[in-house]
């Protein structure tokens, strides 16, 4: 090393216990971090990534940035490359389900605009650059094929199911098999059995997340999921005020006797955007949904405004189009980054040290 030059052994020290997003452990010694090239005052090198990891592929080459301009500060240039980088999931369970993140989106009670948001959800991590599947398991009210504007009906081929495909992502719901205004009146084992056939029988393909419509309450469908397959958690929606906060807490309680973690709350409906002066007004509320996250010790995901277009949008199958507007781009993106950062934080925080490996 020259005089004022870029420390090679303080650049591997650096870098080996920089963690991989989706797994938490060194990307370094998971060759994601490679062509580190150091030319005196110089420091290059290429970041890869996997497309769990998209939705926040500018945050985490921000934070290895800013390591290595705290850890090795004779860098006075660091030229960071984010490449693509492949790992398939495992099958889960016994139900052999390709995916790496299942995250159930819930509420204590209806009209609080949850499968608004399971849908945006999935659409927001997609636009992000990860492979997404949406499951509607809200068997008695299915409306995420309304919400997408979507209306054919999934086909069979060689004794799977093939789900219908909305922008490229696998979508599956009751509401494509059973005509418009029928209603489905089944017990608890006919329940089990379409949620069951929807994850297993289904060609979901190789996917980083499945988002899953819950129905609103407390019923047995998160026991079914619980029973069937390891879900990452579940994320619960609700409006501000305080008689919806009480059934977004019995919401968390039931997904914690069932043991899936609850990793996070979104306020929706927080404040009513007026279109023609601007101005905001908390027609139920604000704030609730952060305040009560934080006495549960859940993550506050984020909240999103009352906005006309978002209800117009979902009445014509547009909820997609959320994403042009404005008001609702921003809330939305940041809900979908912070989760998944959220989970990469929690996997780092939880995985062991990795040995030191060599640069060469």
């Amino acid at each position: 090393m020259a005089d004022g030059g870029v420390d090679v052994a303080a650049v591997r020290a650096a870098l080996v216990e920089f963690p991989d997003p989706e797994t938490g452990q060194s990307a370094l010694a998971a060759g994601q971090i490679r062509d580190v090239q150091v030319n005196g005052q110089k420091l290059s090198l290429t970041l890869a990534l996997t497309s769990w990891a998209a939705p926040i592929a500018d945050q985490v080459e921000c934070s290895l940035r800013e390591l290595l301009r705290q850890r090795i500060p004779q860098a006075l240039e660091v030229t960071i490359q984010v490449a693509p980088f492949e790992r398939p999931p495992q099958p889960l369970g016994d139900i052999g389900l390709t995916v790496k993140t299942v995250v159930a989106v819930g509420s204590g009670k209806g009209g609080v605009g949850k499968s608004t948001m399971a849908a945006n959800l999935a659409i927001g991590l997609q636009r992000g650059g990860a492979r997404v599947g949406l499951m509607d398991a809200d068997v008695y009210g299915p409306s995420i094929p309304h919400l997408l504007g979507v209306a054919q009906s999934p086909t069979v081929v060689d004794n799977r199911i093939q789900p219908v495909l909305f922008r490229g992502m696998p979508v599956m719901s009751m509401g494509f098999l059973v005509p418009p205004g029928e209603a489905v009146v089944w017990r608890g084992p006919m329940l089990h059995g379409a949620i069951t056939q929807f994850l297993r029988d289904t060609q979901w393909g190789s996917l980083d997340y499945l988002v899953i419509d819950m129905p609103p309450g407390t019923g047995d469908i998160a026991l079914t999921l619980s029973q069937l397959l390891p879900l990452t958690g579940a994320i619960v929606v609700c409006t501000p005020q305080d008689v919806a906060l009480l059934d977004a807490v019995k919401a968390i309680a039931m997904f914690r006797k069932v043991n899936i973690p609850v990793l996070g709350m979104i306020e929706n409906m927080s404040g009513f955007l007026c279109p023609d002066c601007g101005k905001r007004y908390d027609i139920f509320g604000s704030g609730g949904a952060r305040t009560r996250a934080a006495s549960l010790d859940v993550p506050f995901l984020g909240e999103v405004p009352i906005v006309m277009q978002y209800r117009e949008l979902g009445d014509a199958g547009r909820v997609a189009d959320s994403f042009a507007d404005p008001h609702l781009s921003a809330p939305l993106d940041a809900i979908c980054r912070r989760f998944v950062q959220n989970l990469a934080d929690a996997k780092a925080a939880h995985s062991a040290p990795a040995p030191l490996p060599i640069l060469e």
